[in-house]
């Protein structure tokens, strides 16, 4: 592996590997990176509120690029530190999904492969990608917050299926999605949905609604499969109110993207979302996000990622 001119790195380290399959990622990139020449400060703290903070000390101080150890809840939160920012963000997966960093084509499941990925990052001009700004109001204290998105943002029951693989302890992997999908199945029910995308307001009653900036959610479940990470636009998923056994009949095709050719999916894409519903919570990145009614605007280009693509 080839060095570089020594470069001033922020490696910030998911808090809840320390006793997962993951727990010795982080340690094992920093001392690679380190191994190379570059000055890197490594973050660890003992919860996400914490990292956050310590995050936004260190991108203040505009390191030359901030990395992330995790999956997609990590690059949720590179993203909030660095949108809107010139301090590109590179990923060293090693979570649960890494939809991100599968549609980005960063290797996954390698320490050395995602470390010598972003060592190609760092000699290569950043990549100019597309976040989705969400509005909605903070239970905690009632006034009006924004938080940044970059993979695909959940407000049905792919979100419900969301916070019930969040509880799981078992499986590990990608196939405790499909456990809490077949576990949240047999409560199935219709969802009124009130939709403004643009100018275009949908009254409809459906089982799942999807914004993807990116491909994929859940460990490759590809439910905006013709995604365009810099094209300004979100790809909003609709799937209409379903049986069980119609439900179980269309959800195989979401691995391969297949489940568009389906007549009760639709997608649009849209630069400004509304989704207005009653007793859902709208996840993004694999995080809780907030109670609909949410507010989402597509700002192109205004996350900068190394590019790690081979």
């Amino acid at each position: 592996m080839e060095s570089i001119k020594p470069l001033r790195l922020v490696v910030a380290i998911n808090p809840t590997a320390s006793f997962g399959r993951g727990k010795n990622v982080g340690p094992r990139a920093v001392e690679a990176l380190r191994a190379l020449g570059h000055d890197v400060t490594a973050l660890e703290q003992p919860n996400f509120a914490l990292l956050l903070k310590r995050g936004r000390k260190a991108v203040a101080k505009k390191p030359d690029a901030l990395l992330v150890v995790g999956g997609d809840g990590m690059v949720n939160l590179g993203t909030n530190l660095v949108a809107k920012t010139k301090v590109p963000l590179g990923i060293i997966p090693s979570g649960t999904g890494n939809d991100m960093a599968r549609g980005l084509g960063i290797p996954l499941s390698d320490v050395d492969a995602a470390v010598a990925s972003i060592v190609r990052g760092l000699a290569r001009p950043p990549r100019a990608i597309d976040a989705g700004s969400v509005t909605y109001v903070d239970d905690a204290t009632g006034s009006a917050a924004t938080r940044w998105f970059a993979c695909v943002l959940s407000a049905g029951f792919d979100a419900i299926v969301n916070e019930r693989a969040n509880l799981m302890s078992w499986p590990r992997g990608a196939s405790r999605y499909t456990v809490a999908l077949l576990i949240e199945l047999l409560r199935l029910r219709p969802i009124h949905y009130k939709l403004t995308l643009d100018d275009v307001v949908i009254d409809t009653t459906a089982a799942l609604v999807s914004v993807g900036n990116n491909v994929s959610l859940g460990g490759g479940m590809k439910v905006t499969p013709d995604a365009i990470l810099d094209d300004g636009l979100a790809d909003v998923l609709v799937v209409e109110a379903l049986s069980r056994l119609a439900f179980l009949r269309v959800f195989p095709r979401v691995f391969s993207g297949k489940h568009l050719s389906d007549p009760r999916v639709t997608v649009y894409r849209a630069k400004r979302i509304r989704i207005e519903s009653e007793d859902i919570m709208a996840y993004a990145d694999g995080e809780r996000f907030a109670a609909l009614p949410i507010d989402i605007k597509m700002v192109a280009g205004v996350l900068n990622v190394l590019d790690q693509r081979p």
